[in-house]
C-alpha cells in the first residue's frame, strides 16, 4: 500500500489582497474621519503595501481598516507582517509599510517538522522540500491528525494544506 500524503504551503491569494486594498481605499475615501489627513493605502512593488497618512493614529486606523477588510475576504492577518507596527515618519507624514508573506521560511519549516516529530508517531514522515513541507504516511487518519493539530497550533505562519491523497 502506498503513502498517503500532503503539502504545508503558506501562499496568499493576491487577488483577494488587491481586492481587500480597493475596498480599503474606496472606505478611506468616503469616511469622514479621513477627510483632510491625506490618509491612503496602496501597493509599492510586488509585496509591499504603502498606508500613510498626516498622524500616527490616523496611519494606524488605516491599517485596521486593510486588516479587516483582508478577514472579511478570508486572508489570514499572518501572511502581513508590518515590523514593530509602529508608522514612522516621513516628512510631513507618516508611513507604515507591511510585507506579504509568501512561503514558509527555514526556520518556520523546522518548527513545524519538530512539532509533527514530536507529537505524532514514526510513522508520519515530515520533509521540506523548499519553502513548503510533505507530511506522509500509511495512515490517512494520522493526516487528518496532523492537519488539526496544526491548525490548533499557535504558529506565527498561515497555513494551507494542498495535495492531498
Amino acid at each position: 500500500m502506498a503513502d498517503s500524503s500532503f503539502d504545508i504551503v503558506s501562499k496568499v491569494d493576491r487577488q483577494e489582497v488587491a481586492n481587500a486594498l480597493t475596498q480599503s481605499q474606496k472606505e478611506i475615501a468616503q469616511r469622514y474621519d479621513f477627510k483632510g489627513v491625506g490618509a491612503s493605502i496602496e501597493f509599492s512593488g510586488e509585496d509591499v503595501i504603502v498606508m500613510k497618512a498626516n498622524s500616527e493614529e490616523r496611519c494606524l486606523a488605516v491599517l485596521d481598516v486593510f486588516q479587516t477588510k483582508l478577514v472579511k475576504r478570508g486572508v489570514s492577518l499572518k501572511s502581513l507582517d508590518t515590523g514593530e507596527n509602529k508608522p514612522r515618519p516621513s516628512g510631513k507624514e507618516y508611513r507604515l509599510e507591511g510585507t506579504l508573506k509568501n512561503g514558509i521560511s527555514q526556520d518556520n519549516a523546522k518548527k513545524i517538522a519538530k512539532l509533527i516529530r514530536d507529537e505524532f508517531p514514526k510513522n508520519v514522515k515530515a520533509q521540506i522540500q523548499g519553502d513548503e513541507l510533505r507530511v506522509s504516511s500509511k495512515s490517512k487518519d494520522d493526516l487528518q491528525a496532523v492537519m488539526a493539530h496544526l491548525k490548533g497550533a499557535d504558529l506565527d505562519v498561515a497555513l494551507q494544506f494542498t495535495n492531498y491523497r
